[in-house]
């Protein structure tokens, strides 16, 4: 019997990943899930990380420690507010981290090159987003080209590594829908980034506003933690 092909899946414990965790195993993928502990201040989504990896089947769990506070510029990682006031305008927020999705994309890499995988899973989305410039099909599409010229199993031509972000033109309804479909339980994913010590949501961030829109769009509530 042929086995499945592996492929990586970053998985943050959100929403996105998840949803992407669900449909590489659907589309016949073994999915070996990587997370990141960087220095984030909602490091409670791990804990939704791994249990989104157990509920979804992936072959292994794999956390990698990053330590990005040193170098802060982030909401997310340094001494700063996050905004609860809403996107304003076409500004890039302070909750952007500077550079995180290609170096949590090499890490991916450098993993698929060690399992033999040919694909990399990323839950990034140009469409209900906040306007984040690693969440951008252009920026995908560049780095799966350094890709594959960047490692032994690419360049020996044996066959090109992919990187795939089957979000990337869904909205957030779109991706809610897409995983309810394939069975996610959203209750086991965590969003927000400024929870509460408990890990309760705030309600209020980017992150939860626009997981909020997506789910009202749908008629539904969401089932994460809230005030």
């Amino acid at each position: 019997m042929q086995s499945k092909p592996k492929a990586v899946v970053l998985l943050s414990g959100g929403l996105d990943s998840a949803t992407v965790l669900a449909i590489a195993r659907a589309e016949g993928f073994e999915p070996y899930a990587l997370s990141f502990r960087y220095g984030q201040r909602h490091e409670v989504e791990l804990a939704a990380a791994e249990r989104v990896a157990k509920a979804l089947g992936a072959v292994r769990h794999a956390v990698v420690d990053i330590d990005l506070r040193q170098f802060g510029g982030s909401a997310l990682t340094d001494d700063i507010a996050v905004p609860h006031d809403g996107a304003s305008g076409d500004e890039i927020p302070v909750t952007y981290v500077p550079a995180r999705n290609t170096i949590f994309l090499s890490f991916g890499l450098a993993y698929a090159e060690t399992l033999g995988a040919w694909d990399v899973f990323i839950g990034a989305s140009s469409v209900d987003y906040s306007g984040y410039p690693d969440c951008r099909p252009e920026f995908i599409e560049a780095y799966e080209a350094m890709a594959n010229l960047a490692t032994k199993q690419t360049v020996s031509g044996e066959r090109r590594l992919g990187i795939r972000a089957p979000l990337m033109h869904l909205s957030k309804a779109q991706t809610i829908q897409r995983g309810l479909d394939l069975g996610v339980d959203y209750s086991l994913t965590h969003s927000c980034y400024d929870p509460a010590p408990d890990g309760t949501s705030c309600g209020s961030c980017d992150s939860c506003r626009l997981r909020d829109r997506g789910f009202a769009e749908l008629g539904l509530t969401d089932p994460a933690r809230r005030p």
